[in-house]
């Protein structure tokens, strides 16, 4: 898959992500979106070198979606716990 098909697969995986894990975010979806290409990349990452699944080169793959939504949750809940409104925990 090439950079734009991993960009896409971010925007509909922090999507997805944000289905998954509703509530306000401290940036908005703009933020929220850029979470996903991030944690698109991320999954993918953490996927090859962890544990040892190297992602297909097949965008309707089940697995290169499974840690694209998975990075995405993951970075989504890192950046509610770093940088969630302190206004909202009162």
């Amino acid at each position: 898959m090439g950079i734009l098909a991993w960009i896409i697969l971010g925007l509909i995986a922090g999507v997805i992500a944000k289905v998954l894990l509703p509530g306000r975010d401290p940036g908005g979806i703009i933020i929220t979106t850029l979470i996903g290409i991030a944690g698109a990349f991320v999954g993918g990452w953490l996927s090859a070198r962890l544990l040892d699944k190297p992602i297909g080169h097949d965008f309707f793959d089940l697995a290169t979606w499974g840690a694209a939504i998975g990075g995405s949750l993951v970075l989504l809940i890192l950046y509610r716990i770093f940088f969630g409104d302190s206004r909202a925990r009162r």
